[in-house]
């Protein structure tokens, strides 16, 4: 069960609409926090929209909701304001106890109201390529929505859905077979560099020569029907790739389990099955497709969704479908979340429609997300690219965030040994690249600069750690086991009262990341609570004086949020900088 002041008090105000006025259709009642201090820590804004739906004045709405409220431990005073906004003030108390509960507390409270089976399918590279920039932002958004769920308490399946499979596969194979490169040694010495040189030699050759065409088509089939000799070259090429990804997702600290298209060949004749039986094929220009309402082409034109090919072959709508099957239907997922670029908006939508008419799955009982991101940019607003104009490598761009890190860190702590040096620099480098990336709107482009992301003030990760390691420090240099405190936290500061109010909110800003995944509230509340530990910091002291106790506990809850906050997004902390 949530709890978050946030859900507390819609509770509260959604009993008190219902007791003044007895029944309302459809009308979302919001409570949001304060943007002044000034006019209380939460509003009440539904006033106005119930107004229009009873054509009743607003302000006589929330005098009615204001008579209406039973009182409660939480709540210390509502004040209506202008045309009909309530302002909330909280009981000290309330806060106080609020932030016992949260010290106490291994999830911060923030809880699933009802845990459920959640698969999210990010990262997803192709086989036989290097990964690139483009595979950035589907790998760490995916690995932070993941975090956040298995954090909430739900059943968290993370899937790497690899292309793995299909025409390219059977160009590949036919090229190295012509250049004697599949004997057992051979597979065991190439490298992903090499793989790559030959599938761009091999597309060149597949549409420049037919017979060449044929002979990979005739390999397509052979590894389609599970033959041998095309299987275990297919096996070694998979391998090769794997190791090569690996690499990058240990230094991303990425966790996530390979089903790729390969993985859904079982099913994708049942998918043409069942969409014939549903009558919703349509046989055009000899291909089988899918035709739904609403999806047209640029023409105008209906848009078909093509399951089987003219030739009787599958493709990636067919395996998308099949996908959907087995995760709803076999794995039992009662949220399904595709972390994939904004490109494919369309293509989600028509498979989940599609899925829909299939009996795949129901709105009812099953959610279906497609989580869509904008590009990486250069300094140039551009596709960011290499200075030879090739698209950038990811493992080069984590490497030289690390290098720059390294520069920055001996520059600032030359009297460190180089182990501590680099160990914050690993830290630093790629921490500063993930920050970026999830404090941009995951819908936006952002351009990619080392120097903007490595800076130590603004909302950089720079920034959020030193006030983490700031906490640590503190705890420190007193020396009190905070474990051992018995007194509780006394709010006595108006810079305490914000930073308590802030730490609170934790959960309800979990809340919403949970609904609409976007990590970037995260990254923002995260800055928020450092620029306002940074008030406390410098309004209260916390060494020697009769509120030691209190603050430190205050200091040890804000660390805690840090510490976890930066956790769910992928980042390592360290403890001093």
């Amino acid at each position: 069960m949530s709890q978050s002041i946030h859900h507390r008090l819609l509770h509260l105000f959604t009993k008190a609409a219902h007791t003044a006025f007895e029944t309302f259709a459809d009308v979302p009642l919001e409570v949001a926090k304060s943007q002044d201090p000034k006019f209380g820590q939460y509003q009440f804004n539904s006033a106005m929209k119930l107004g229009q739906y009873f054509r009743q004045n607003p302000r006589k709405i929330a005098e009615a909701i204001v008579a209406a409220m039973e009182p409660d431990e939480a709540v210390e005073k509502l004040e209506i304001a202008g045309p009909g906004f309530i302002n909330i003030w909280l009981k000290k108390e309330f806060l106080q106890n609020a932030l016992s509960r949260q010290l106490n507390d291994p999830k911060l409270l923030a809880h699933a109201e009802s845990p459920q089976r959640i698969i999210i399918d990010f990262s997803s590279p192709n086989i036989a390529k290097q990964m690139h920039v483009g595979h950035l932002r589907t790998t760490i958004i995916g690995e932070s929505l993941a975090r956040v769920f298995e954090f909430l308490g739900h059943d968290v399946l993370r899937l790497n859905h690899v292309g793995d499979w299909g025409t390219s596969f059977g160009m590949l194979i036919a090229y190295m077979k012509e250049n004697n490169t599949v004997s057992q040694e051979a597979l065991e010495k190439v490298t992903l560099d090499e793989l790559m040189a030959f599938y761009k030699a091999s597309k060149v050759k597949f549409d420049a020569d037919e017979g060449f065409k044929k002979r990979a088509q005739l390999e397509v089939v052979a590894l389609q029907n599970g033959n041998e000799e095309a299987i275990r070259i297919w096996k070694a090429i998979c391998e090769t790739s794997r190791k090569a990804f690996q690499e990058i997702y240990d230094l991303l600290g990425i966790t996530v389990t390979e089903r790729g298209e390969s993985f859904y060949n079982p099913w994708l004749a049942k998918v043409i099955s069942d969409c014939e039986q549903k009558g919703l094929v349509t046989v055009s220009d000899g291909a089988k497709c899918i035709f739904m309402e609403g999806f047209v082409n640029r023409e105008g034109e209906p848009l078909p969704l093509m399951i089987q090919k003219s030739d009787g072959g599958y493709n990636y709508d067919t395996t998308d479908m099949a996908a959907l099957y087995h995760r709803v239907q076999i794995e039992k997922a009662e949220r399904v979340i595709y972390v994939v670029d904004c490109g494919q908006s369309e293509h989600f939508d028509m498979i989940f429609e599609a899925g829909r008419l299939a009996g795949y799955w129901d709105p009812k009982n099953v959610r279906l997300d497609h989580v869509p991101f904008g590009l990486v940019l250069g300094a140039d607003g551009k596709k960011f690219r290499t200075r030879s104009g090739e698209t950038e490598m990811l493992i080069d761009l984590l490497d030289s965030a690390i290098d720059k890190a390294y520069d920055i860190v001996k520059q600032r702590n030359p009297e460190w040994s180089d182990k501590e040096q680099k160990q914050l620099a690993s830290c630093l480098g790629i921490g500063a690249i993930k920050y970026a990336d999830l404090a941009t709107s995951r819908t936006s482009d952002y351009s990619f600069s080392y120097e903007k992301m490595l800076r130590f003030e603004g909302n950089t990760v720079a920034f959020v750690m030193y006030a983490y390691v700031r906490c640590l420090g503190i705890q420190r240099k007193i020396g009190v086991d905070v474990s051992t405190i018995e007194q509780k936290i006394d709010l006595t500061h108006p810079s305490e009262v914000q930073l308590a109010l802030h730490l609170l909110r934790f959960p309800e800003m979990i809340d919403q990341l949970a609904d609409d995944l976007y990590p970037h509230r995260l990254a923002e509340y995260l800055y928020i609570l450092a620029e306002t530990f940074n008030a406390f910091f410098r309004d209260c002291r916390v060494e020697g004086v009769p509120e030691q106790n209190s603050r430190l506990l205050l200091v040890h809850t804000t660390e805690r949020v840090l510490r976890q906050g930066l956790q769910l997004l992928g980042i390592n902390t360290v403890d001093k900088m």
